[in-house]
């Protein structure tokens, strides 16, 4: 919808100086354009709304009611214009990185790691955005993206981190309640924790048995959670059976606040990836330290069983 109405802009910076100075030439000194400039844009302001704001003596100005109100708006927006532009000038410089990730793989992977990379490097100032319904990956506006990829996107440099791994896991406490697991079908007396996200293409429970080779696989019950993160956390709390995906999960099972009810793991073509635009010039330096840096977190290839 069209924003309107509004004033000539380059009015509204001229008003604002003035008023605030309460000086037409100290406004123009301030905006480095001459007196009548300020003069002319503030009577171009007064045209348009058809109500004076300044109330003019031999050497002073005084704002009018209408305008103490008006400036108070305009300044305000003003402010929040100027604070929005220089955060986005100040990720633009050499000592920042904008990687963007999904909510799940920025919480459970790589928020617990990056405070390394800031011991390492504290003049690097880094900066994660949570995307998760991202229909384009080229239009994300960062350095790096880690994103889940069934299928890579061809307009990207494409780096795999790590191929997908599905697999159950419960809290102890839960566990400890369901004794008798030992096989994927003996999950059915379980309650599942369901990814209720139709966005993500992430293998979900039913697809999980059918890839095993397994139909008609039911729960007993079931929980439906719209974000993997809370999905995971419910887990923990021992509400119930979840899909977990090796390297997201790790950190979890080693601390022992997970468990893996069953050894059965499914191996898929997908990954975890690093996107980078193809289209960038040429890369910082800062971002090359932090991609470096991101590779060494990788877990170390092993040999197959």
């Amino acid at each position: 919808m069209k924003i309107h109405p509004l004033p000539p802009l380059n009015s509204l910076v001229a008003f604002e100086a003035a008023a605030r100075h309460l000086s037409f030439t100290l406004a123009a000194q301030e905006l480095n354009v001459t007196q009548g400039a300020i003069s002319r844009q503030v009577r171009l302001l007064e045209d348009y709304l058809g109500k004076v704001l300044f109330e003019r003596t031999t050497r002073t100005i005084h704002l009018t009611p209408a305008a103490s109100q008006y400036y108070e708006t305009v300044r305000a927006s003003l402010l929040q214009v100027a604070q929005a532009t220089g955060e986005i000038r100040h990720w633009q410089g050499a000592g920042q990185v904008t990687v963007a990730t999904s909510t799940a793989m920025a919480s459970l992977w790589l928020l617990p790691k990056v405070s390394e990379f800031q011991r390492e490097n504290e003049e690097i100032d880094l900066r994660i955005i949570a995307h998760d319904q991202v229909k384009d990956f080229s239009r994300l506006d960062c350095d790096l993206a880690l994103y889940y990829c069934r299928t890579p996107p061809r307009d990207m440099q494409v780096t795999p981190l790590f191929s997908e791994e599905v697999f159950p896991v419960c809290s102890p406490a839960y566990l400890a309640k369901h004794p008798d697991l030992s096989k994927p079908e003996d999950l059915a007396a379980c309650t599942w924790l369901f990814l209720d996200d139709p966005q993500r293409d992430w293998i979900g429970w039913p697809e999980w048995f059918r890839s095993l080779g397994l139909k008609n696989v039911e729960p007993k019950r079931r929980i439906n959670i719209n974000s993997y993160s809370m999905l995971i956390q419910s887990a923990i709390g021992g509400q119930g059976i979840a899909l977990a995906w090796s390297n997201l999960v790790d950190d979890h099972l080693h601390k022992g606040a997970l468990v893996r009810p069953l050894d059965t793991v499914l191996r898929t073509d997908a990954q975890f990836c690093l996107l980078e635009p193809l289209t960038r010039s040429g890369m910082r330096q800062s971002v090359k330290r932090f991609r470096t840096w991101l590779m060494n977190q990788l877990p170390a290839p092993q040999d197959d069983e």
